[in-house]
């Protein structure tokens, strides 16, 4: 066994520890008070200085005694506003819940951060452990890199990992170029006049202006984009009217965007854009788009990605790793690193249902379990990857 799994496996109960705290008090967005605390508590604890350079962004870095470059590592804290309905003895009861791991991949780097702290003598250059808010949202990221975070040391390149629920424990996917979407977050307010459901004539209905626009935006997808270029538009919110005889004032629909293609994403924005404002025109009513946020589709660097999987290897075998090309339509907003410095974004099975049937629920979904033998791994990668990378690119 590698001498870094052999390591981690020896803080495995530490690691655990440190999972099973966060995921008792999961918080959303971009403030993590009790999240922040911890982690800073705890990289204290290991004999790090780190620092809040934005609300609930955390940075702390570690160096060799050999001068090099800067690699830097990063894991997100957020959770979501959902309540968890899982059997696990350390089940959230506050509403929220790490359904997407996030409790997983904080655990895992500063597991790491333990790790490398024995590890010390071994660096060449710098590490920079980066603890993330706010990914959920798409502003996390952005919000650290304008805070600076790939400077003061500059960072030559990033990596991050992903819990992956479905996909056999221990197993390790890596897209090869663009893998992940970009997705835009929008909102549309349609404005009608509201009357009593008896006389629609003396109204604007705005339920009325909301499903067609509902229905036209489909059409975008269906007519004007490439069957070649993956895309899809999604309704998740639709919201008007509070009685069965009343017509509102108001409707608002909320969804995403989602784009392996940044201009396809633009493009499909602008049509929206249009056919809300034209189709609320046609009705006597009134309609707008709103941005929320967005992130950028994620594109791997595929020498930094083939290299980083090299040491994967190493660590959980040859037939474990799993590189692909192509993409997912899901987002991620470790995205915008990628478009700054050369970044990878790996991928690490957390059980299917024929190993347990506790796991393989969805990702998002609130009886998702993750296997917690993972972490161990997870901390390894962190710890073997940047340590090799840095002494193989001097």
């Amino acid at each position: 066994m590698n001498k870094f799994m052999e390591q981690a496996n020896l803080i495995k109960d530490d690691i655990v520890e440190f999972r099973r705290t966060i995921h008792k008090n999961p918080e959303v967005g971009d403030k993590l008070p009790k999240t922040k605390a911890y982690v800073m508590d705890k990289l204290k604890e290991f004999g790090y200085e780190p620092e809040e350079i934005c609300e609930s962004g955390i940075v702390a870095t570690i160096k060799g005694n050999k001068p090099g470059k800067t690699f830097l590592l990063r894991a997100d804290m957020d959770a979501l506003p959902m309540a968890e309905a899982t059997e696990c003895d350390f089940k959230s009861n506050n509403g929220c819940m790490h359904s997407c791991g996030h409790d997983m991949h904080t655990a895992m780097l500063l597991g790491a951060a333990k790790l490398l702290r024995q590890n010390q003598d071994e660096i060449e250059g710098t590490i920079k452990l980066v603890f993330q808010p706010d990914e959920e949202g798409f502003t996390g990221a952005k919000k650290m890199l304008a805070a600076g975070v790939l400077e003061n040391p500059k960072v030559d390149a990033a990596m991050a990992m992903h819990v992956h629920s479905s996909t056999p424990s221990n197993v390790v996917l890596c897209g090869l170029g663009t893998s992940i979407a970009g997705c835009n977050r929008f909102r549309i307010v349609v404005n009608g006049t509201g009357c009593h459901g008896a006389m629609p004539e003396l109204g604007v209905d705005p339920i009325n202006i909301a499903a067609h626009i509902y229905i036209s935006l489909q059409e975008i997808i269906a007519r004007e984009i490439s069957a070649t270029k993956p895309a899809v538009v999604t309704i998740g919110k639709f919201v008007g009217g509070e009685a069965p005889n009343i017509i509102p004032g108001e409707v608002v629909m909320e969804g995403t965007i989602r784009a392996l293609d940044k201009e396809v994403g633009e493009f499909i924005f602008d049509r929206m854009k249009d056919i809300v404002e034209s189709t609320a025109k046609m009705f006597r009513g009134e309609a707008k788009l709103i941005e929320l946020s967005s992130v950028p589709p994620l594109t791997n660097d595929t020498e930094l990605a083939k290299e980083v999987t090299s040491y994967v290897k190493d660590l959980v075998g040859e037939k474990a790793v799993c590189l692909f090309e192509g993409g997912g339509m899901g987002s991620e907003d470790f995205a915008s690193y990628s478009y700054e410095v050369p970044s990878v974004y790996l991928m690490l099975g957390a059980g299917t249902k024929q190993e347990n049937p506790l796991y393989g629920e969805p990702m998002h979904n609130e009886k998702v379990v993750f296997n917690e033998d993972i972490l161990v791994t997870g901390a390894a990668m962190h710890t073997y990857c940047s340590i090799m990378w840095l002494k193989n690119n001097k």
